[in-house]
């Protein structure tokens, strides 16, 4: 019998996870649907997931807590940003803490959230919604092989319609 795959870059990794905050509150799960699959080694989960589960092999069940820095980061004061009301359609219904979808200086998707409307002006927020949070996973290693030359080629895991 051979040895299990264990976790390394260029293998696509399956796992069944939680994700708390310190407060206990859930943010996301897999429970009751499909395993997340990514490419190990691309940077497609937080790093200090990824760190986590480095080595690691089918069955393994653990829990991990990764800082703001090996997550979404720290807040970057020079994300949140005051904007004219006029930037917005004049038929959005805006009000504090939506989230929206905008574009940067290189027309990438961002996502923003409203922190306050004042008159005319609104204070937006571009950090991830988990910046400065602590992370804590539940983790359940459910597949591990390797990647075929296109998803490392590409960067990301194929399957369930993927058509490039």
């Amino acid at each position: 019998m051979s040895e299990p795959l264990t976790i390394a870059a260029g293998r696509v990794v399956s796992i069944h996870y939680k994700l708390t905050l310190d407060d206990g509150s859930v943010v996301d799960s897999s429970a009751g649907g499909e395993p997340l699959d990514y490419l190990h080694g691309t940077q497609s989960i937080v790093v200090g997931l990824e760190r986590a589960l480095e080595g690691r092999t089918i069955g393994e069940r653990f829990d991990v807590a990764v800082s703001p820095e090996d997550g979404y980061g720290l807040p970057d004061p020079n994300a949140v940003q005051d904007v004219p009301r006029r930037v917005f359609p004049p038929d959005a219904n805006l009000r504090v803490g939506m989230s929206f979808q905008a574009r940067d200086e290189n027309q990438n998707p961002i996502m923003g959230t409203i922190r306050k409307m004042v008159d005319d002006q609104i204070t937006v927020d571009f950090n991830h919604p988990l910046a400065g949070r602590r992370l804590h996973f539940a983790i359940e290693v459910s597949g591990v092989r390797e990647a075929t030359a296109q998803e490392r080629s590409h960067g990301h895991v194929h399957g369930h319609g993927h058509d490039h």
